[in-house]
């Protein structure tokens, strides 16, 4: 029967060597493949793939296997929601095309159960980091992606495949709680909750697994990542639990 929810997010899917991301990939697979039978809906919330550009008639290469799964998946019945990370937020129709997968630019609020979900990657949110905010606005700005476009698939990929090499997810650090006072996504939760409920509050980009009570009776659950962890989240229609997957 299907009846389960499940989110996940920061794959980073070719980030590092191939043969890590391809060892990753496989591992999704396999959780996707667990997935599949009792499955209703699967939200994937951000940095899925640590590069990605779709430009008119080419797409990065690999990720075959993910993909197909995903494809196999879509073909079951299994509703499937792509959210744009910071990492991939260049998304257009591909994908939308061959899986149909609903996009999802910034926040999701869903109903599900009589409870209220807030769903967001988690990235440009809360206190500070003016110059991210900064960047993210121009990156998803028409004109740069028209530009980034102009440029031959060889080059554009390859400079942003440079530029992975360097970023936070290529590092392989694991990351630690800072403390409710200093995670910036339970500040901005509990900011929200000031202004309206919410039961769950799900984000991604932060690379640690946790869930936390918040006042109100509401929660706050950070999916963690797939480089170290491979947490994930599953919602069973009266709770959200946060589970690490072992095949």
């Amino acid at each position: 029967m299907r009846d389960k929810i499940y989110f996940a997010s920061d794959f980073h899917l070719g980030v590092t060597s191939r043969t890590t991301s391809t060892a990753r990939e496989r591992q999704l697979v396999s959780w996707l493949d667990h997935i599949k039978h009792d499955a209703k809906a699967l939200f994937l919330v951000g940095d899925i793939f640590d590069f990605w550009f779709e430009y008119s008639t080419v797409v990065p290469k690999g990720f075959i296997r993910f993909l197909g799964k995903l494809a196999e998946l879509s073909d079951l019945g299994v509703e499937i929601t792509l959210f744009k990370g910071n990492h991939d937020m260049w998304m257009f129709g591909y994908l939308k095309e061959q899986l149909n997968a609903h996009i999802v630019d910034n926040e999701l609020i869903l109903q599900l159960d009589g409870k209220r979900f807030y769903i967001h990657h988690g990235d440009g949110l809360g206190p500070g980091d003016a110059k991210y905010k900064f960047l993210k606005a121009f990156f998803r700005s028409k004109v740069c992606q028209w530009l980034f476009a102009r440029l031959h698939p060889n080059l554009g990929i390859g400079i942003a495949q440079r530029w992975s090499r360097h970023s936070r997810a290529a590092s392989l650090g694991e990351e630690h709680f800072l403390g409710e006072d200093q995670e910036w996504l339970i500040q901005y939760a509990k900011e929200l909750l000031q202004q309206e409920h919410f039961d769950y509050f799900i984000f991604g980009h932060r690379h640690l697994a946790y869930d936390i009570q918040l006042p109100g009776n509401s929660h706050i659950t950070n999916l963690g990542e797939w480089i170290h962890a491979c947490t994930y989240a599953v919602w069973d229609g009266t709770k959200l639990e946060l589970k690490k997957w072992k095949p």
